[in-house]
């Protein structure tokens, strides 16, 4: 028996989520360690307001999570399945990279 209808939904929004360059920059940088909007906002070259909305996204999906430190809130991956989703995915495109080139 295959996956169920709604597990095909859920991988499909998530997919859809994974194809945003801005997304998957956070996510590849919150596989490395946890850091707060700021920080994401200097490594992404994006504006905060930019980032806070992608990760209420990445949020919702399940793909991040945040701790709250005062005022300041630090995101880091959901778990471990999401870290392996991003180096996965990079590793794929890094060898369809050095075959094409």
């Amino acid at each position: 028996m295959g996956p169920t209808n709604t597990a095909i939904q859920s991988l499909a929004e998530t997919f859809k989520a994974l194809g945003d360059p801005t997304r998957l920059r956070l996510l590849a940088a919150l596989a490395q360690e946890e850091l707060c909007v700021c920080d994401l906002a200097t490594l992404t070259e994006v504006s905060e307001s930019a980032v806070s909305h992608s990760l209420r996204t990445l949020r919702q999906l399940r793909l991040v999570r945040h701790r709250k430190a005062g005022k300041i809130a630090y995101y880091r991956l959901d778990d471990d399945h999401v870290r392996r989703l991003i180096v996965e995915g990079l590793d794929h495109v890094s060898e369809l990279v050095e075959v094409a080139g």
